[in-house]
């Protein structure tokens, strides 16, 4: 499958607006961050398991367990803090 990824914020820093991937039917959007944290340096760093991340499928707030399908969005940011 085909997704389309988008980051904001510090992630965004790091990795820049967002990127292509390739993913095994299935998927879920927990899986679509281990196979970003595997390819290392940045995207291991930004995306890293002790990091507070929130993510959005297709611009929906969601939790890593929701499924991915073909052209999917998957969005990866940091907790938003008011003030």
């Amino acid at each position: 499958m085909k997704l389309r990824l988008r980051y904001f914020a510090s992630i965004r820093e790091a990795l820049g607006a967002g990127e292509p991937l390739e993913i095994a039917e299935g998927a879920t959007v927990a899986d679509v961050r281990d196979a970003l944290i595997a390819r290392g340096g940045p995207h291991a760093e930004a995306l890293a398991r002790g990091r507070a991340l929130r993510s959005a499928l297709d611009q929906v707030l969601c939790d890593e367990t929701a499924r991915v399908a073909d052209g999917s969005e998957v969005a990866f940011f940091p907790p938003v803090t008011g003030g």
